[in-house]
């Protein structure tokens, strides 16, 4: 597995991670249960897939018990362990409990990469307290790096301005080639200030993989409300999937790990795809190890940018 640098960090992390918001409870479907994810994160460690990102948000805090147990399996020297504080505790007093109960959940005494995971919506504590009490907890070694996600350009400079001996290494956002939003500005301002973009549902649920139709759909309480799995969006998406799946066998792979190594293409960018079973893990490290020919990636670009999806 290639290693790229955590932002200017001088940190070295997989070039491809594991999402385990999967693990949190059974909202993914009732095929989820705990010792396949362990498994699956124990198989992507063994690959080379060092990154596992949690957080105290799903499942109440399950998921992070869940890598807790993996992470005894496999050695803690095996895991850069990234997790997240949830946007309902930004006080600072809130912020330390927090990092303390993850940190209990799971196992270890400090956590690599720790993420606000939202901006406060709701109780609108000052971004600026919410970061000085990041920076406190990586003063005291309870953290070695800090980051964000699902922040803006406007809560990227708050935040950085706050901090006053480190930086922020990371955004993690979503970002998939039927979702490229930030390419507008969070992009374009990461690759200039070398923040590291962790790419989250990069394959969008699953809909890049080519698994799903119009006539079938996922059934889970994640995915039935979802935009991308409505039956005219599977419709429209079919041309890209069909140019996927025709690179892929030009270099024996799959769509989905097409639709990886598209996002591998950009600099700076970490797509962290879960992984439900050890299978589904080791599909995903063949995202890495090759890269896509130049014309190979702009026709995935125009395919992807000429898509028109209902999004309400």
């Amino acid at each position: 597995m290639d290693l790229v640098e955590l932002g200017r960090s001088g940190t070295r992390v997989s070039s491809i991670g594991i999402g385990t918001w999967q693990a949190g409870d059974d909202t993914w479907g009732p095929d989820v249960n705990d010792r396949d994810c362990i498994d699956a994160i124990v198989r992507a460690t063994e690959l080379g897939m060092t990154l596992v990102d949690t957080a105290e948000n799903y499942g109440r805090g399950h998921s992070e018990e869940v890598l807790g147990k993996a992470i005894r399996k496999v050695g803690r020297e095996n895991v850069f362990v990234a997790t997240k504080v949830s946007d309902h505790h930004m006080r600072p007093e809130d912020v330390a409990k927090a990092c303390e109960a993850s940190l209990r959940r799971l196992g270890i005494k400090s956590i690599d990469l720790y993420q606000v995971h939202w901006p406060d919506p709701y109780d609108q504590v000052p971004l600026r307290d919410t970061m000085k009490a990041m920076e406190w907890l990586e003063r005291r070694g309870k953290v070695g790096h800090i980051g964000v996600s699902n922040f803006a350009i406007r809560d990227l400079e708050e935040a950085r301005a706050a901090l006053s001996r480190t930086d922020i290494v990371s955004d993690q956002v979503q970002y998939s080639l039927l979702h490229r939003n930030i390419e507008a500005e969070v992009a374009p301002y990461c690759a200039r200030e070398k923040i590291t973009i962790l790419a989250y549902s990069p394959l969008a649920r699953g809909a890049l993989t080519g698994k799903y139709r119009p006539t079938q759909r996922p059934g889970d309480q994640v995915r039935t409300r979802d935009v991308f799995f409505r039956a005219a969006n599977l419709r429209r998406i079919r041309p890209l999937i069909a140019a996927m799946e025709r690179i892929g066998r030009t270099h024996d792979r799959t769509a989905a790990q097409v639709a990886l190594a598209w996002l591998r293409s950009h600099p700076g960018v970490v797509p962290i795809p879960g992984a439900k079973r050890p299978a589904q893990a080791e599909g995903n490290a063949g995202g890495a190890g090759w890269r896509l020919t130049r014309e190979e990636r702009g026709r995935l670009d125009r395919i992807s940018s000429g898509l028109r999806l209902d999004t309400f």
